[in-house]
């Protein structure tokens, strides 16, 4: 029945593409490999909200593996470690880290949020205050301390809150307290910690921005900072990229050697009357998540940006949040009591994304040219095997159900003996005919390339695992 609903899903695609392919020799699927069968990479997945029972990592943890991302972002959840003052319980962490970390996806974990056992302790929920009494810092204190102590073997990277600029009452400058606070309790522990900040909501608050690094700066700290997450939801996903590059020129302006990394983004999978949380308002597809999700990944990993994926499985929020439904951002899709019942198109796709682009895979400085404006191009080439491959797609809009690729002329500076196409979605490895690609100088010339409104390979296939 899965492999039925699958291959439904799938000819939701449409039949374009293929026609504009008819000539085309098909000849394999791009292989997906495990995590545990790839040394390294940047890519991530989202596990969030288990602090919060939104959804249920014993049901999803076999899909994980499979899926091939190197790391995952959880979130720790202090009101559900200390429900009585004093008193931890860290079951349910015990269950999540070590066994994330034996299907060799590195845990990396978000100290979040507040407690409101305490008097002035914030909320546990999105958005919610962070803690500001005397009695709750220094309990919130304790926590870190027993986080850190306990699963400093699994966790080597560490996020200081989550989305600290939607509550209206956080100034940068007391985030930035409250971060270097927390940021030398890990350090005095796990010195080689890399630490992350700052999970910002938006991509635009750049005053906030300022001014959480200014107190770093005034306070000796920009060392604490090693890694800076943002979130920043966008309907076309291409169209976000001017506000980050201000984001990263302000940043890089306090400690130029900071790394930048999506932290949180994807693409619900439902029409807007069946899901919450961001981009909500219009309706999507399990077909359009697809695309999303394949452009947000390499629009990152193209800008030398590394990406975490929101997120493996659907989100159930629950009464009291910020908000009440399902999220259906998930890669996999949940039955009521959130069990999966299927993968979605989108967990294939970052299958294909994950398993193809590890550490072999290098980011060229040098970037193919197109004859449209519209289609973006990024260039990779394998390090051991030396082939080229190059990122295609056309960014102009938000992806949608249907469309109509463009023919696209494609110059690259690389090295072709045997050019395929792969489509990131199916994960089918068609050749180029002989016809559609020459040699001129240096330089390839592949023309009449149908470029979609999603990511495609061009790679010489030498480069490429294809079964």
């Amino acid at each position: 029945m899965k492999k039925l609903l699958l291959a439904l899903a799938l000819l939701m695609i449409g039949l374009t593409y293929t026609q504009a392919q008819t000539a085309w020799k098909e000849i394999g699927q791009l292989k997906t490999r495990d995590a545990k069968d790839i040394q390294s990479s940047t890519w991530s997945i989202g596990g969030e909200t288990l602090d919060r029972d939104y959804t249920d990592y014993q049901s999803y943890k076999t899909y994980l593996g499979p899926l091939g991302a190197k790391r995952i972002r959880l979130q720790g959840g202090w009101s559900k470690c200390e429900k009585v003052k004093g008193v931890y319980d860290f079951a349910w962490l015990d269950a999540v880290i070590p066994d994330a970390a034996s299907r060799s996806v590195s845990p990396w974990v978000e100290l979040s949020y507040g407690n409101p056992i305490y008097e002035g302790g914030g909320e546990a929920k999105l958005a919610g205050r962070i803690p500001t009494s005397p009695e709750a810092l220094a309990a919130w204190d304790n926590w870190v301390r027993a986080m850190v102590n306990r699963y400093q073997k699994h966790v080597p990277e560490w996020e200081i809150w989550n989305e600290p600029d939607l509550n209206p009452k956080h100034t940068g400058t007391e985030i930035g307290e409250f971060y270097v606070r927390t940021a030398r309790i890990v350090k005095s522990i796990q010195p080689n910690a890399k630490l992350i900040a700052l999970g910002m909501a938006s991509v635009t608050k750049l005053d906030f921005m300022k001014d959480f690094m200014e107190y770093l700066k005034q306070n000796n700290a920009l060392d604490l900072i090693d890694i800076l997450t943002y979130h920043g939801y966008a309907y076309n996903p291409d169209s976000s990229y001017p506000h980050i590059e201000k984001m990263r020129e302000l940043v890089w302006s306090y400690k130029p050697t900071v790394e930048f990394m999506q932290g949180e983004n994807g693409a619900p999978s439902t029409p807007k009357a069946i899901t919450i949380g961001a981009m909500r308002d219009q309706d999507w597809s399990e077909l359009t998540q697809a695309k999303w999700d394949l452009r947000r990944m390499l629009g990152d990993h193209g800008r030398g940006i590394a990406t975490n994926l929101f997120t493996i499985s659907d989100i159930h929020y629950g009464p009291g949040d910020h908000m009440l439904g399902v999220n259906t951002k998930g890669l996999l899709k949940t039955n009521p009591d959130k069990t999966i019942e299927r993968p979605k198109m989108a967990y294939k796709a970052a299958q294909h994304v994950f398993s193809l682009f590890d550490a072999q895979i290098a980011l060229q400085k040098t970037k193919p040219t197109t004859d449209q404006p519209s289609v973006y191009a990024f260039q990779y080439q394998h390090k051991a095997k030396g082939g080229s491959l190059v990122t295609l797609w056309s960014g102009e809009a938000r992806p949608a159900d249907t469309y109509e690729p463009k023919l696209t002329t494609i110059t690259v500076e690389g090295t072709f003996k045997k050019p395929v196409m792969v489509d990131l979605i199916t994960g089918k490895v068609s050749e180029i005919p002989k016809d559609k690609w020459k040699k001129s100088g240096n330089q390839f010339v592949f023309s009449s390339i149908p470029v979609s409104d999603y990511p495609v390979v061009l790679a010489e296939k030498n480069a490429l695992s294809i079964k």
